[in-house]
């Protein structure tokens, strides 16, 4: 009895999981027919997402490169500006870069006053009319140097008085050694840019849209109306100067649920595979378009790459090469495959700047690198070429620090150049230095004829005590003989001091720079100083301070300052009264700036306004038989160490001349 009645209290048991088994699968089913259409929702969400993330940055990587392009055309025309080209032909090299582009609505050349050199339209205005952003835009370009877009505004205002198209200008500064001579600028019209460089297969399923840096609206692309706020991506343009950000919209709006699961269930379990398949199709077909277009894409930029003459290097965080172009590898002379992969020491490397090599590698190890520096490399053959690089981060989609990408140039016909204009400055200064000697032969010549006159006189009066009317040979009293004979001696040092002044004047040689004392340049060119100051009946004085430090400059340079400036001053005060004829010259040290200030003060008729303006332009005198290039040689010579070379009037009447002398440490 006991084991009947425990087996009929055991039967209870398999009824009920036989009565709860097909509640669960009933419930498990339900359950997975909940959350396959909930995944299946959230799956396409995350697939939209990605593949708009995708196509903005395809769509961003496609405007960036045909702005890029653009401005390398403008770099060309500014090459062409540089070169000297007819406005004419520039008109036409701009209306044809128009018609590659039709977002580009202007091109033209801006002259540093403002005025419109050459344009892209038949008939240009004389004055540029600029927006106030493109103006700013456009200073910054001349004060960096480098080429920067302006903020984006509105071009115009129609009748309406609603604001016209909204315009972006890239300015171009062009500059023929230091001087400015204005900039080239390119107009686009942003709603153009996106007409042109939007797919049309993308634009029909997202709203596309250029924002400023405050998300301001600047141009919207809608061809299948406004997006839903769903899936949207954003994307800033590499602009150098302006911040403008490509936004994307799609016009989807999220997967919604089925009301009745168990009606969807059998719709979809029916539909799946048809739908399976038409999706996999057309997410195919697109994915193939993308990447036909991307193929196209690197295809060009891979053969832009080629012919640049620019050498590019790409290097990771441990300093290894991972991308090296054709123009790099003919410049250092070693094939892509010896390159790629090498880590340092590099082969290119030069043995005796190896240290400085171990020093930048040591830098871009510890996460920092030399924007721009100049350093020397060597083929295998030996030859040594000098480079100017430019290096910026690699920083991967997610905004990850990978690497460093490096612009290489030779600039070996730069460097030739440089010297050059080194020697040519070199042989202005040593003419300018014959000419000021020729300038003052006359005083030389009267002033050299004294002593030899003297000279003669003292040696002629000798030989008469040595000449007896008697024919005796008695011995001459020396008593009588050394005054004359010391005389001689004083006037031949004297015409000898002459003479070496002369010589060290005029003589050429290399510029040095060295520490040397204001006082012995001064000393140097003495006798030139007093001896066109006694032409000109002038007193010349010097005030040096006792404790004024050595300066670190060239001492040559520095007395062609010195004789050039005062000789000015003494022709200066040619018609004022002889009592009023006195030149000075002071000199004082600030040992905050680091630097020895020397003035030359005359008393003389003063420097009109009309030619204090063109005073240091070359071949500008106010003298009969001047050149032109002694004030010009001077400023030169002056800045050359680093100083500045000032004029002002003189309170007293006259001028005053202030040049700067880097102090000795």
């Amino acid at each position: 009895m006991i084991n009947s009645s425990r087996l009929a209290a055991r039967l209870p048991f398999p009824h009920a999981i036989r009565w709860l088994m097909p509640v669960v699968l009933v419930l498990f089913f339900l359950a997975i027919l909940i959350w396959l259409p909930w995944q299946a929702r959230q799956m396409e969400s995350s697939e939209r997402q990605e593949q708009l993330i995708a196509d903005t940055l395809w769509v961003e990587q496609t405007i960036r490169f045909q702005m890029a392009r653009h401005e390398e055309s403008v770099r060309g025309i500014g090459n062409e500006i540089l070169a000297g080209t007819a406005p004419a032909r520039l008109h036409e090299r701009m209306a044809r870069l128009l018609k590659t582009g039709t977002e580009l609505k202007r091109v033209m050349w801006i002259g540093p006053g403002g005025h419109v050199h050459a344009s892209s339209d038949e008939a240009p205005p004389a004055i540029a009319a600029l927006t106030q952003a493109s103006r700013d835009a456009l200073e910054r370009a001349r004060k960096g140097r480098s080429p920067v877009y302006g903020e984006p505004q509105a071009e115009s205002v129609n009748p309406a008085g609603t604001p016209g198209a909204i315009m972006l200008d890239y300015h171009l500064p062009l500059f023929r050694g230091n001087e400015f001579l204005g900039s080239v600028v390119a107009t686009y019209q942003l709603s153009a840019l996106l007409d042109e460089m939007v797919p049309w297969w993308f634009a029909q399923d997202n709203q596309i849209t250029l924002l400023d840096r405050d998300d301001r609206v600047l141009a919207r692309r809608a061809a299948a109306g406004p997006g839903h706020g769903v899936y949207t991506h954003k994307r800033a343009l590499d602009l150098p100067g302006v911040t403008v950000t490509l936004m994307t919209d799609s016009v989807k709006s999220e997967p919604k649920l089925l009301p009745n699961l168990l009606v969807g269930s059998v719709i979809v379990l029916s539909l799946a595979l048809l739908w399976s398949l038409l999706a996999l199709w057309g997410h195919i077909s697109r994915r193939l378009a993308a990447e036909d277009a991307l193929r196209q894409q690197m295809a060009f930029r891979t053969a832009m790459e080629n012919s640049l003459v620019t050498g590019l290097r790409a290097r990771d965080l441990e300093g290894r090469i991972t991308y090296v172009n054709p123009a790099f590898c003919q410049m250092v002379g070693y094939s892509e495959e010896e390159l790629v992969g090498r880590s340092p020491p590099m082969p290119y490397w030069a043995p005796d700047v190896m240290p400085e090599y171990q020093h930048r590698l040591a830098n871009v190890l510890a996460g920092t690198v030399t924007p721009q520096f100049e350093t020397i490399f060597q083929r295998p053959d030996g030859t040594r070429i000098p480079v100017l690089i430019f290096e910026a981060p690699l920083v991967d989609n997610e905004g990850r620090h990978t690497g460093w990408m490096g612009s290489i140039l030779d600039i070996s016909d730069r460097k030739r150049i440089e010297e050059l204009n080194r020697e040519h400055q070199e042989k202005l200064q040593a003419s300018a230095r014959l000419a000021t000697m020729g300038e003052i032969a006359s005083m030389l010549a009267h002033e050299l004829n004294q002593p030899l006159a003297a000279i003669s006189s003292y040696t002629t009066g000798a030989l008469n005590l040595l000449t007896r009317p008697d024919g005796s040979n008695a011995p001459v009293d020396s008593g009588k003989l050394r005054p004359a004979l010391e005389q001689a001696g004083a006037q031949a040092r004297r015409a000898g001091t002459i003479v070496r002044s002369v010589f060290d004047f005029v003589k050429k040689r290399e510029a040095e720079r060295q520490d040397v004392a204001l006082a012995d340049m001064l000393d140097s060119i003495r006798a030139l100083i007093d001896l066109q100051a006694r032409h000109h009946q002038v007193v010349f004085q010097a005030a040096l301070p006792a404790g004024l430090p050595l300066v670190r400059a060239d001492r040559m340079m520095v007395e062609q300052v010195l004789l050039n400036l005062t000789r000015n001053g003494i022709e200066a005060m040619a018609n004022v009264p002889p009592a009023r004829r006195l030149l000075r010259l002071e000199a004082s040290h600030d040992g905050a700036a680091g630097q020895v200030a020397v003035s030359v003060i005359d008393n003389g008729h003063g420097i009109p306004q009309e030619v204090a303006e063109r005073l240091f332009s070359p071949f500008f005198s106010t003298k009969a038989q001047g050149m032109g290039m002694g004030l010009n040689i001077c400023r030169t010579a002056i800045e050359f160490h680093g100083g500045t070379l000032t004029h002002r009037d003189n309170p007293q009447g006259g001028t005053i001349f202030t040049f700067t002398l880097p102090a000795a440490a």
